[in-house]
């Protein structure tokens, strides 16, 4: 079920009216409803994938009161590593066999030996590789003792599969999420109404910004040798607006959905286009996965190295860039980016400066300084060169792109079939940063903005917006990551 689709439009407003006005804030009915709904909404896709999500939280259910029974530490790490045994194996049969298969059987035919693989034609469950971190962020910290196991099953299965964040995030971390399926819910108005309001920010990215520019993208990427090199500089910028659009707008919708129901979900972008280095872009582009490998697998690896050498942090960002790279997709591409990524990072660890640009840029000024617009302009041509990999199909694809980019057509003006439509794109596009360049202290786009003119005045923005939600409807397409 698409955020941006009828089937949610009319899903969403029924749970609601069940969730306020039938459990009369009864905690256990609440989230009974909640849990209900997620299978409800997950099953939509296919049924058959509700078994799937249904083991991988038993398991973690008792690997959790496991873990709270048991003293002996080889037991407790036994308990642990069945839980993420389980939940990788699952990941690892749906996500990665063939990629695993085709890559075997292509090395021994490279030294002359053949041997026979059948490839299986396996649907990619939506969603897994979100749920499958976020269950096993449970057993992780019960097993640190960071959080205390829950006996109530129904609020660990709705925590599981929430549905606002189950197919496409924010992660949300156990410790975070999990006790607010504990506490009592009344409705909000101010929350209810922010959250509506930052659903519709989300709406406005995903169909008329990512949705319009992935019709260019892919028009673009399909046929890289019939376009010039400008137009697949532009091609490439449509595709980065695409998925900035897509991703950042499924999170805002899924944050705005959650606050209706009395729930808080983590931040998942903090305006990463405007970052000054590769350092403070991961700490703003897809915030539930970076702190997720930086907490469960960077961290606990560096504390391996003892006698603090460089060489073991540039091999550790190595690996998690790499991790991070294959966590998208089941192909070299994927690997590529995640490694072009890790070598964009290094500058900023040799330079010690990873972790300077921690505030937001210009705060408080409305034009940033020389320097800052400088350092943006010049990490963002970088970030947008790193999408050729993560955007084509495979790497002779990726190559073609970017031996095509650089050819004598570079500097010729762009010619694409519906130019004047996409020019008009563009522009709407400026003006969206432009608004979000005003709101980027806040935690989106509109959540300020507004709020301090004539009512007449903040009724039309909002209009407008609604307008042209409805103007661009006939161009949706499903969520880019939906397919990781």
């Amino acid at each position: 079920m698409l955020f941006n689709s009828i089937d949610f439009a009319l899903f969403l407003p029924i749970v609601f009216v069940l969730y306020w006005f039938t459990t009369k804030n009864n905690l256990k009915q609440q989230n009974f409803l909640i849990l209900a709904s997620s299978y409800f909404f997950y099953g939509w896709w296919d049924w058959r994938f509700l078994l799937l999500i249904l083991f991988s939280t038993i398991v973690d259910y008792y690997v959790g009161l496991g873990l709270s029974k048991q003293e002996n530490k080889i037991k407790r790490k036994l308990l642990l590593w069945t839980s993420i045994l389980v939940n990788l194996s699952f990941l690892g049969f749906f996500k990665y066999y063939n990629f695993f298969l085709d890559n075997f059987i292509s090395v021994f035919s490279f030294f002359g030996t053949e041997i026979r693989g059948n490839s299986l034609n396996i649907i990619l469950p939506v969603g897994i590789s979100f749920y499958t971190f976020q269950t096993m962020s449970y057993s992780i910290d019960v097993y640190k003792q960071k959080l205390k196991p829950t006996k109530d099953f129904i609020a660990f299965a709705a925590f599981v599969s929430f549905f606002p964040q189950l197919v496409a995030g924010p992660i949300e971390r156990a410790k975070h999420l999990l006790p607010q399926f504990y506490k009592k819910r009344t409705f909000n108005y101010i929350k209810a109404v922010d959250g509506s309001r930052q659903i519709l920010w989300g709406l406005f990215k995903k169909i008329v910004i990512a949705d319009n520019c992935a019709q260019y993208a892919n028009m673009i990427f399909n046929n890289p040798d019939y376009y010039s090199g400008s137009t697949l500089i532009l091609g490439l910028l449509f595709f980065t607006f695409q998925i900035y659009g897509d991703f950042s707008g499924y999170s805002d919708i899924a944050i705005g959905t959650s606050r209706l129901f009395g729930f808080n979900l983590s931040q998942n972008f903090a305006f990463p286009f405007f970052s000054r280095d590769f350092g403070e872009f991961w700490r703003r582009w897809h915030i539930s996965l970076t702190t997720w490998f930086r907490d469960y697998l960077f961290i606990p690896m560096v504390k391996l190295n003892k006698n603090k050498k460089t060489i073991w942090k540039i091999g550790i960002i190595f690996i998690q860039f790499l991790i991070i790279g294959f966590w998208h997709g089941a192909n070299w591409t994927f690997i590529v980016w995640g490694i072009i990524h890790a070598l964009f990072f290094l500058p900023t660890l040799f330079k010690k400066s990873n972790k300077k640009n921690i505030g937001t840029i210009a705060k408080g000024r409305t034009i940033p300084s020389l320097k800052e617009a400088r350092s943006v302009f010049f990490m963002f041509t970088l970030l947008v060169f790193s999408m050729v990999f993560f955007r084509a199909e495979n790497m002779n694809h990726a190559l073609e792109y970017m031996s095509g980019i650089f050819s004598e057509s570079l500097f010729s003006l762009p010619k694409f079939s519906g130019i004047k439509r996409g020019l008009i794109i563009i522009v709407i596009t400026i003006v969206f940063f432009v608004i979000e360049w005003f709101g980027r202290e806040n935690k989106y786009g509109i959540e300020k903005i507004g709020l301090n003119w004539k009512q007449s005045i903040r009724i039309s923005f909002y209009y407008a917006i609604i307008i042209l939600i409805f103007i661009c409807m006939g161009a949706s397409q499903e969520f880019i990551y939906f397919q990781f």
